[in-house]
């Protein structure tokens, strides 16, 4: 992997928290990274060049009118006033791939300085054991601070830890040795079929957390379980969520009162234009 900063630009080493996506179903880690640019009003100060993401290309997200700058599989923005770098994927990773790019992506968050990683990303509803939606949508979390993964900054926010997460897995304990020199791996285990259990370990969300933990960062995944359709109301829940023990006052915040968060300029074409009037 390779990071590539835009003329005149460079990472701001006072940045120590990382926040990225990890892709998954119906896109809120995307959509959440989306509102935290949008409403931080992040700067992109690079991009990063790796094999195994998969290559797109598309128009500005965040202008209002298209500036003829191109958005990119993978790009990275500062917001320096809160001491955030925020990572963008917009592709997913090469089939068998994605160990390696949780390596790629852990080694440059160390090599920089990073100290706080926290990923964003979803789980599939119907996985979902105890459901209690008595109190609107539940986010769950995952911390390297212990090793069950619990934390208690995280409990205080009345998240829950992922109770589906044990490190003596057979699939977390593949993800875990896979960031160990000299160890022989099973690339076979990766691709053999899946039992209910390996669900969990077997989505990026576990890749990047064992790969960022390997190298003694602090890692903090949220949670939410969604189905597929319109997500924008759970990346607005797992945003805020992550504002919590991200930003240290919602005046850091572009946008007003209770619409604080601005809405990224590309969601407007989410769904397309409206249908044709004259049609019924």
């Amino acid at each position: 992997m390779e990071f590539y900063a835009e003329e005149g630009k460079k990472l701001d080493e006072a940045c120590s928290s990382l926040v990225l996506p990890a892709l998954s179903i119906g896109n809120v880690g995307q959509l959440a990274v989306d509102l935290f640019i949008s409403s931080l009003r992040a700067e992109r100060i690079g991009y990063f060049d790796d094999p195994n993401v998969l290559p797109c290309a598309g128009n500005n997200a965040y202008a209002p009118s298209p500036p003829g700058d191109l958005s990119l599989p993978l790009e990275a923005f500062d917001s320096s006033s809160n001491r955030l770098t925020l990572v963008q994927q917009r592709s997913p990773v090469v089939k068998g791939m994605m160990v390696e790019f949780a390596k790629n992506l852990a080694n440059f968050a160390a090599t920089n300085g990073k100290k706080h990683v926290i990923i964003l990303s979803s789980l599939d509803f119907k996985q979902w054991q105890n459901i209690e939606m008595s109190s609107g949508l539940q986010i769950y979390y995952l911390s390297s601070s212990s090793t069950d993964g619990t934390d208690e900054d995280c409990e205080k926010h009345g998240w829950k830890r992922l109770p589906e997460y044990n490190p003596a897995h057979r699939r977390w304990e593949y993800l875990s040795s896979a960031n160990e020199e000299n160890i022989v791996q099973d690339d076979d285990l990766l691709f053999e079929d899946l039992k209910e259990e390996d669900y969990y370990p077997s989505l990026p969300f576990a890749a990047l957390f064992s790969c960022f933990k390997a190298k003694g960062l602090k890692v903090t995944c949220l949670l939410c379980y969604c189905s597929e359709g319109d997500n924008i109301p759970d990346a607005f829940q797992l945003a805020e969520a992550a504002s919590k023990i991200l930003i240290q006052s919602p005046n850091d915040f572009e946008g007003t009162g209770s619409g604080r968060w601005i809405v990224p300029f590309s969601w407007k074409s989410v769904y397309g234009p409206p249908p044709d009037t004259s049609l019924f």
